[in-house]
């Protein structure tokens, strides 16, 4: 079997610039400028965030859930607080801060073009 390590998510944006700068300021992503290109590293991941520009054939955003990538999960450290936080700053929630099984607590938020991402935490306090 092959070794395999996460390199980065892709990202299509009309506004490149407001999609890092959510990702910055709501997940604390370091946003990292090159020629021609914006990339966010988030979690230990590099998400690269491509234009859209009208007429350029790229698809709308298609509404969740859908088949296909359906969102990506990142973990965080006390759940709540930080869903606390970010709903402070308006961030809207599709799933608030849960205990979906023992041990495990997630919440899912609604990003830039309708990017579905899960936060969760494993910890035994939830059991």
């Amino acid at each position: 079997m092959p070794t395999v390590t996460w390199d980065h998510v892709h990202l299509r944006s009309p506004d490149p610039e407001a999609t890092a700068a959510w990702l910055a300021d709501i997940l604390g992503g370091e946003i990292v400028r090159g020629p021609g290109r914006i990339d966010v590293k988030l979690g230990g991941a590099n998400v690269f965030i491509a234009p859209v520009a009208a007429g350029d054939g790229v698809n709308t955003p298609p509404v969740t859930p859908y088949q296909g990538l359906d969102h990506f999960g990142l973990t965080v450290k006390d759940i709540d607080a930080v869903a606390a936080e970010i709903k402070a700053k308006g961030v809207e929630f599709t799933k608030p801060p849960t205990t979906i099984r023992p041990g495990v607590r997630i919440c899912f938020i609604r990003g830039p073009q309708g990017i579905s991402i899960e936060l969760l935490e494993r910890d035994q306090k939830y059991a």
